[in-house]
């Protein structure tokens, strides 16, 4: 089956659709109950009501015929189109006309009911006690239209009332289905149009972005909304690409760990064959190669050291940091002297510090941070007469401040959010952006901080902040190795 099948397919009893609909017509229905309740009870007392008026007006012409010319005939007449079986005129507790009751046949009454005394509840419950009961004769006693102080006081059989009542619910609920149908299938397809399938198309993306992470993203209407639909699919599709950014990164990562691991094994036998040539350069009889052979094996050192570290290990962390307390000054100076620089070359390296400044830390590691800050300043600058790249350090309460700076035209605003991230920050196209990466995890591995102090037309600034204090951080914590970039 295929994607978009599994998302389709779904069984309509356990599809967002189905439920819908459902609920929709289950709460009109209730809400239509909660209508036909009070509705019922009205309709009833409007009934006995209205044969209340009919009572009256049929004993009208008696009241007004002193005689009573009227035939027994007449009467039963008038009874019998009322849906009357006796009434009975009352005023201050004495009778003053009765119908029906000269046939003399007694009357069995089941239930006597005071339409003065009716209230909400009440009318509710007689309403449908009415309709559970059926044969019942029963008794009204209301008072008179126009007259209050005249009571009528009628028999009727509860039956027809009963009929007419399973009519009115009948048609109420042929009314109240008709609208669930027509409010359901409305509510259904807004929500269907509005909800399910941007829902469904949700479901689909992401079960494509399951199966094939890195391939490209699916095309949406996410951007034609505004609602929260709208907000989910443009967050998830950030979402979506931000992930595939990142698999491509782990993936490429991933590829450079193994070239390295390669590269290596191999390069650590080259420098071996290096160094073992380089120490005959000690006892040369040229006094400027006997006196550039130090920094050269050194270089070579670290070089064979690092591969060694990185092929011992084989993952993407560094190793703990072996502090000593060392002159900072002086690593400092030796890293001009790596990098080419000095007193007599075109870009000056001005180490602003006390002599006296020592620092507890990993004289190899914090020697890989300052290469690669100086690598970055040398890039940056235009290497003109006069460009130089200022150290300074000062040692404050509870740290050493040191901070790298240059006149070159400061970093662009666009590569300083990603900074310090590997393969993002690089401004040059052959650069990797691992430098800034490398010095950072370093410097965090010690407990410090280096951050991006300040950048502009006059030049930048990096500062890191290495506490005095000794803090040892957990393995997992000592970043990432990937060689000096």
């Amino acid at each position: 089956m295929s994607l978009r099948n599994a998302v389709r397919f779904v069984p309509w009893g356990r599809s967002l659709s189905g439920r819908l609909l459902v609920l929709t017509l289950f709460f009109v229905m209730v809400s239509e109950v909660l209508i036909y309740v009070p509705s019922i009870a009205r309709f009833r007392q409007t009934y006995l009501e209205d044969r209340i008026a009919v009572a009256q007006l049929a004993s009208f012409a008696l009241t007004k015929d002193p005689d009573r010319l009227v035939t027994p005939q007449l009467e039963q007449d008038i009874l019998d189109r009322a849906e009357i079986k006796a009434i009975v005129l009352k005023r201050r507790e004495a009778r003053a006309l009765v119908l029906g009751e000269s046939a003399g046949v007694p009357l069995v009454i089941s239930a006597s009911f005071d339409l003065r005394e009716t209230t909400i509840w009440s009318s509710i419950v007689e309403a449908f006690g009415a309709m559970a009961r059926e044969g019942r004769t029963i008794r009204v006693v209301a008072p008179a239209l126009e007259d209050a102080d005249t009571l009528v006081d009628i028999i009727i059989d509860e039956e027809p009332l009963r009929r007419v009542m399973f009519s009115f619910s009948v048609r109420v609920l042929g009314l109240s289905l008709l609208i669930s149908a027509i409010t359901g299938g409305l509510v259904y397809l807004a929500l269907h149009l509005l909800i399910v399938r941007p829902v469904r198309r949700l479901t689909q993306n992401m079960i494509e972005f399951r199966n094939n992470p890195e391939g490209p993203a699916p095309n949406g209407d996410s951007a034609q909304r505004r609602d929260e639909i709208g907000l989910a699919q443009r967050e998830f599709a950030t979402m979506q690409e931000d992930l595939r950014l990142a698999l491509r990164q782990k993936t490429r990562l991933a590829e450079l760990g193994a070239a390295v691991s390669k590269i290596n094994h191999d390069l650590r036998n080259i420098l071996a064959t290096a160094q073992l040539v380089s120490d005959r350069l000690v006892v040369s009889g040229d006094p400027e190669v006997r006196r550039a052979t130090p920094v050269l094996l050194k270089a070579i050192d670290r070089a064979i050291s690092l591969c060694t570290q990185t092929l011992q290990f084989g993952k993407a962390r560094e190793q703990k940091p072996q502090r000593s307390v060392f002159s900072l000054s002086e690593l400092l100076a030796d890293v001009g002297v790596a990098l080419g620089l000095g007193d007599e070359r075109l870009i000056q390296w001005d180490i602003r510090m006390p002599v006296e400044l020592n620092i507890s830390a990993d004289h190899e590691q914090l020697f890989r941070v300052f290469m690669n800050l100086g690598r970055n300043a040398l890039e940056a600058i235009t290497a003109e007469a006069g460009d130089t790249i200022f150290i300074s350090a000062a040692s404050l309460a509870n740290c050493v401040v040191i901070e790298f700076s240059d006149n070159g035209p400061g970093i662009p605003e666009t590569a300083q959010d990603s900074l310090f991230q590997p393969f993002k920050a690089t401004t040059k196209s052959s650069g990797t952006g691992l430098g800034l990466a490398i010095a950072r995890d370093l410097i965090e591995a010690h407990g410090g901080v280096l951050v991006l102090h300040r950048t502009g037309e006059a030049g930048t600034t990096f500062r890191i902040e290495l506490p005095t204090n000794v803090i040892e951080l957990p393995a997992e914590n000592t970043g990432r190795v990937f060689g000096i970039g």
